[in-house]
């Protein structure tokens, strides 16, 4: 069996992941070869031609891609469910780790922007934030493997808890995280700071354990 978990930012990525769908059931016509991700999310019609797929899974059903695969019955199986439907956190289990030390906790998913150039929004959906337990569960977790650092990441962090009806921000998460024994360095991940407020970023700045990865101008904000 093959999973390709596809993107879809530019067209030089659809044609990659194309390549790499034929590829696989080349090199195995037996395999079953189950495509997931963006590129499904946003082209089904594009995809459903290329007769060498068996199952087309949408973003949201990345969860059950196991039980797809358990009834498949050699006829191309398509499941996709509107993104833009979508009004909570999709939890999909474990941690990527990327070093032995440093660990890459997702914390929301989704852009509420709608730039022009972009596709993000159709393919990810609206911005739906992780609930502040869950992450701090799974980073307590991490502390108990000896892993140090945790690097927050999303599709649009700044965003963080736009969507929750108590008000709970990206300020909020950082001082839970900032209070979890074992835990040395937190880090974001692409945060875009024009969305973010001085005020903000100069609290998270003299956290005790927030890491330099601003762009040097906002330290000299906080100076």
């Amino acid at each position: 069996m093959y999973i390709v978990n596809t993107c879809t930012v530019t067209s030089i990525s659809d044609r990659k992941s194309r390549q790499m769908l034929r590829r696989a059931k080349q090199k195995n016509k037996d395999s079953i070869l189950v495509v997931v991700g963006c590129y499904v999310q946003v082209a089904k019609a594009e995809l459903e031609k290329i007769e060498e797929i068996d199952i087309l899974l949408g973003n949201n059903e990345k969860n059950d891609i196991l039980e797809y695969v358990k009834k498949f019955k050699k006829e191309k199986e398509i499941k996709l469910t509107d993104v833009m439907t979508q009004k909570e956190y999709l939890e999909f289990g474990t941690t990527t780790y990327t070093e032995k030390t440093r660990a890459v906790i997702k914390i929301q998913d989704g852009c509420d922007r709608f730039c022009t150039y972009c596709i993000i929004p159709y393919a990810r959906g609206r911005v739906r934030s992780r609930k502040i337990d869950e992450i701090i569960n799974e980073i307590k977790e991490i502390a108990k493997l000896n892993i140090k650092e945790v690097v927050l990441t999303g599709i649009h962090i700044a965003s963080y808890g736009k969507d929750f009806a108590d008000g709970t921000k990206l300020i909020d998460l950082l001082e839970e995280i900032n209070k979890v024994e074992g835990i040395e360095r937190i880090r974001l991940r692409f945060i875009r700071t024009k969305n973010y407020r001085r005020r903000i970023f100069k609290k998270a700045f003299h956290f005790r354990k927030s890491m330099p990865s601003f762009p040097s101008i906002i330290a000299k904000w906080m100076q």
